[in-house]
């Protein structure tokens, strides 16, 4: 700044004024500024700017999966709020371990981000509560945090789980199969839940053999969809708990060599409605979770101090096909 200072013949102040586009300079004295900025080839120090005002305008995104097509919108959507609010982003990935999540995040403190969204991977969040106290907002998607209180922006997984359930019932089924994701998580135990609850209130035992929680790897997916499908009693319809399972049941049914098998996935995907028949599914809208977390996480960086909000987005059953197909018995 001091080189530019000299060089347009003003003081700091008045390069200050420009850089930060400030009122108070004549247009002739910009214009000396700038050509001078242009020639020497400076450039703004942010870094030390926000730390002199006790912000680094970054934010924290802690996901699952960067992988997952559920995330891009997601990402993408707390990446505008923040670029609104004249901050950078910064992603990493969990890959569904605490340790990692915790690790991660902790790196993100250290490096001073003035607030975080997070989609937690573990039960106990505790090892946040300094960083909190400290003034790092924190705001959870998808999933509550685990023994602190904090701002959380989830979808109605039970809902959504009992509405596509009901579905398939009410379509003649009565032997549905529910695929979900680990027990751990908590999206997978609320879907599971409201495929019970759906099948209990048309009066319908489940029976062991046609629920399976665990990883979605496409082996084990692929193998307890076979199994469901064959047996004395094979299922007649399948509830698929998120969209990595969907497409890994799509391709099994494809192959399938029985009759057509009723489908109905939690979460849309890419060219879902192409298919054949094209998959019916309870969408989520990832885009308006990122975008609600954001806005809640700038918030309290604004000063808001109101108690902690829960809010739970609504789901929307997209019927396509798979999932109105009547069972062949």
């Amino acid at each position: 700044m001091k080189d530019v200072a000299a060089r347009a013949g003003v003081g700091l102040k008045t390069v200050s004024r420009v850089v930060n586009g400030e009122q108070g300079v004549s247009v002739d004295t910009e214009h000396r500024v700038r050509e001078a900025i242009t020639a020497l080839g400076f450039r703004r120090n942010d870094s030390a700017r926000t730390l002199r005002k006790g912000r680094t305008a970054s934010i924290g995104l802690v996901l699952e999966d960067l992988a997952d097509p559920f995330y891009a919108p997601l990402s993408r959507a707390v990446e505008e709020v923040a670029r609104a609010h004249g901050a950078l982003l910064i992603n990493g990935s969990s890959a569904e371990s605490p340790e990692r999540e915790q690790e991660l995040v902790l790196a993100l403190c250290a490096r001073r981000v003035d607030g975080l969204v997070i989609i937690p991977a573990g039960d106990d969040h505790r090892y946040l509560t300094p960083e909190i106290d400290a003034g790092v907002a924190v705001t959870f998607v998808d999933r509550a945090p685990g023994l602190i209180e904090a701002d959380v922006v989830r979808s109605d997984s039970y809902g959504g789980a009992r509405e596509g359930t009901a579905h398939l019932l009410a379509h003649g089924h009565r032997r549905v199969g529910f695929l979900g994701d680990q027990p751990h998580i908590q999206t997978a135990t609320e879907r599971l839940r409201g495929y019970r609850d759906a099948m209990a209130e048309s009066g319908l035992p489940v029976d062991p053999a046609w629920t399976s929680l665990g990883p979605t790897d496409p082996e084990r997916i692929s193998a307890e969809t076979r199994r469901m499908l064959t047996g004395p009693r094979p299922v007649t319809a399948l509830f698929a708990g998120n969209n990595r399972t969907t497409v890994t049941v799509v391709r099994e049914l494809a192959a399938h060599q029985g009759p057509p098998v009723a489908l109905m996935g939690f979460d849309d995907f890419e060219l879902a409605e192409l298919l054949t028949p094209p998959v019916s599914v309870v969408a989520q809208d990832p885009a308006q979770l990122g975008r609600t977390a954001a806005e809640l996480l700038f918030r309290r960086l604004d000063g808001v101090t109101e108690p902690p909000r829960q809010l739970t987005l609504p789901i929307r059953l997209v019927a396509r096909g798979s999932g109105e197909l009547h069972p062949y018995e």
